[in-house]
């Protein structure tokens, strides 16, 4: 078991999570938060597995991020069979990723398979995935099959990594070894059986029953969370004589806030009773918000650091790059229609 201190060292300016990390996280189940304990899973509340978020994400940006959307996409063991999600995750080392867009077309064959082809972006850890996932649209002779609306229908796919083509092209100034890199398949066959839907489940948890968007802000908001509360320890690292004691304990309350509000979704959960869509705005709308403060604030710490904060191998630097890449994100990203940009 390795400590904050040796992952922190072991990422310092690392363009790669390590094979000693990797092993870390592997013995420690950490992948698995969101799997079911019936798939060797740790099967984590939601408030749970969001505090194991922050803390991971204070430790360092690229491991938090990394773990957050591989275990993410490890919750897709809800969605698939269970006869194939027992076989999947049978295997300690099983870790799923990808992309959230739609990049791709999946031809319905006529033996219960589909024939992959595309490119996606943005699959983070692809360096240590077991499995690809994907969205494609569904094709039956060259056209798009839809459905009684006339949308087309997307269906996701699991793709071990031997048929995958990854394409190392992740240059972003921060979460460098996150590994978000871009992929390609070409004429792969899938069957039916690796492929799932998104609010299918096949198995009865509340965890199942959060919807999507209210699962994705609160993931990433103490991803946020944990990256400031790094920035500001290494901060004061730099100017111990200025007191970080106010940004300190705004980090304390809006995490707070954000276990509160996963205990509140779980209750309402646990009672039968779907969330709002009232509520999910609101709960969106928070975030936008505090994505906006935090980086306002991280933006004027950072100008009282001095030039020693723009040292390329110190830490502060990677953190603040750590946290505006993350930032970039497009879940919270305010429109551009709205701002002043005069000054």
């Amino acid at each position: 078991m390795l400590s904050i201190k040796e992952i922190r060292q072991e990422l310092q300016g690392a363009s790669v999570i390590s094979d000693k990390v990797m092993q870390h996280i592997h013995e420690e189940g950490l992948l698995k938060i969101w799997v079911p304990q019936k798939y060797g899973g740790l099967g984590c509340r939601f408030e749970e597995g969001l505090k194991a978020l922050f803390s991971w994400a204070e430790t360092d940006g690229s491991f938090g991020w990394m773990l957050t959307l591989c275990a993410g996409a490890n919750y897709f063991s809800r969605n698939i069979r269970p006869e194939i999600a027992q076989l999947l995750f049978t295997h300690s080392e099983t870790c799923f990723g990808g992309s959230g867009m739609v990049g791709g077309m999946a031809e319905k064959q006529d033996d219960s398979t589909y024939l992959i082809n595309g490119s996606w972006n943005f699959a983070t850890g692809a360096p240590h995935l077991t499995h690809f996932t994907l969205n494609a649209r569904v094709m039956e002779k060259g056209k798009a099959i839809t459905d009684k609306d006339g949308n087309e229908i997307i269906r996701s796919f699991i793709v071990p990594k031997e048929e995958v083509h990854i394409i190392p092209n992740w240059n972003s100034m921060g979460m460098k070894a996150s590994g978000t890199y871009s992929f390609t398949i070409n004429n792969v066959f899938v069957s039916e059986d690796y492929s799932f839907v998104y609010d299918t489940f096949f198995t009865n948890d509340i965890l199942d029953s959060i919807p999507f968007r209210v699962f994705a802000d609160l993931t990433l908001l103490v991803n946020y969370l944990g990256i400031a509360s790094h920035f500001i320890e290494e901060a004061g690292r730099i100017r111990p004589e200025i007191n970080f004691k106010h940004f300190t304990e705004s980090i304390e309350k809006h995490l707070e806030k954000v276990f509160s509000i996963a205990g509140e979704v779980e209750q309402i959960l646990g009672g039968h009773k779907e969330i709002a869509e009232g509520k999910q705005h609101v709960i969106h709308l928070y975030g936008v918000e505090l994505v906006q403060k935090l980086s306002r604030q991280i933006l004027t710490v950072y100008t009282q650091l001095g030039i020693r904060a723009t040292d390329i191998d110190s830490a502060v630097y990677q953190v603040f790059c750590d946290y505006f890449t993350a930032a970039m994100h497009s879940n919270f990203r305010p429109s551009a229609d709205d701002p002043d940009f005069s000054f």
